[in-house]
């Protein structure tokens, strides 16, 4: 099958279930139904549906282009620290890490252009159930610093680390600094504990959760280099950073 041939199969799937749940409203244009992939509900999928999604994504990463953490440079002041601008669906590492809401189960909204969104659109609908499966069995939703760690599927990496950072309401508090910094601890151990010598982390709270971009890159430098000298487990530590501004922030403290 051709890639506008495996979409075609999987929105046409799509249209039958929503159909069937009452919802019958398809984009016509390729982006749009590619976005509509990434908010379906957990609900359980057929092996052909999961076949044909699979070789579509396997083949739109190559399209998109894959970094290997093997290319990248180290910052000149540490060796095991790295600053790479970018699309980190795209990084081929041990684990990334996944911004996410206390609910664990992706966004729903199919126009939102947060990180969730991404890596549940590249990963495939497996994350989403998974990540389903996980929060039904712990009952209740995540804890704020805290964290969880699922295959990549489709992904370059292996592993996704999840982790709920802290929204600020009016001004950063102590708690707020301390639980940033839980999140950053928790993925560490987390993945270090599962086997991964290099970890990406995305710019965590500072997008819609309202952290302030400086203090937030200073909490995360502080405590990823606490980490690894406590903690050798991990060789590589990736500050995955999309905007110019995080860019200028992160090479002033490395």
């Amino acid at each position: 099958m051709t890639q506008d041939e495996r979409r075609e199969y999987l929105i046409q799937y799509l249209l039958k279930e929503e159909i069937r749940f009452g919802r019958q409203n398809i984009p016509t244009d390729k982006q749009g139904q590619e976005n509509l992939l990434r908010s379906r509900p957990p609900r359980p999928i057929s092996n052909d549906f999961l076949k044909i999604q699979d070789e579509y994504l396997s083949e739109k990463n190559i399209e998109r282009g894959i970094t290997d953490v093997a290319t990248l440079v180290p910052v000149k002041s540490d060796s095991r620290l790295y600053i790479w601008q970018g699309d980190i669906t795209t990084l081929r590492c041990d684990a990334i890490v996944n911004a996410c809401n206390s609910q664990m189960l992706g966004c729903f909204s199919p126009m939102h252009a947060c990180i969730d969104n991404f890596i549940h659109t590249y990963a495939g609908i497996e994350l989403r159930l998974k990540m389903h499966e996980i929060m039904a069995k712990q009952g209740h939703e995540e804890e704020t610093g805290r964290a969880k760690i699922t295959s990549g599927y489709n992904l370059p990496a292996k592993y996704i680390l999840h982790t709920v950072g802290p929204i600020i309401q009016w001004k950063v508090t102590k708690d707020d600094e301390a639980l940033l910094a839980s999140c950053y601890t928790e993925c560490l151990k987390l993945a270090a504990d599962t086997g991964a010598e290099s970890i990406a982390f995305c710019c965590l709270s500072t997008g819609v959760f309202r952290f302030p971009q400086q203090r937030a890159a200073e909490i995360a430098t502080n405590t990823v280099k606490q980490y690894l000298n406590k903690d050798s487990r991990i060789k590589k530590v990736i500050f995955n950073v999309f905007k110019d501004e995080d860019l200028k922030i992160y090479s002033g403290l490395l």
